[in-house]
């Protein structure tokens, strides 16, 4: 057996990217073309709420959290004038 290596696998994902691409498109034509539109709206609609539950499911938090102040966002303080008052203490 061969190694794969990185550029393989990315053309090989790109492949089958197209193909279900093509597949599917190919679907929707025939059921447009047969006019089937209720088949076509029950399987959009299993399609928004897959995409829904696959965002839903999605880890949005930074992968790499550091907890110096290098990744502190302040633009909007510098861009108005206002010294920042970020991690400063009460008084």
């Amino acid at each position: 057996m061969k190694p794969r290596n990185l550029a393989a696998d990315q053309r090989r994902r790109k492949l089958i990217t197209v193909l279900w691409t093509g597949l599917l498109a190919i679907v929707t034509i025939t059921l447009i073309y047969k006019e089937m539109t209720a088949v076509l709206y029950i399987l959009a609609t299993l399609g928004v709420t897959a995409l829904l539950v696959v965002v839903g499911m999605a880890d949005l938090t930074p992968s790499n959290t550091t907890s110096g102040d290098s990744t502190i966002n302040d633009s909007a303080a510098i861009g108005s004038g206002i010294t920042s008052t970020f991690g400063s203490k009460p008084s």
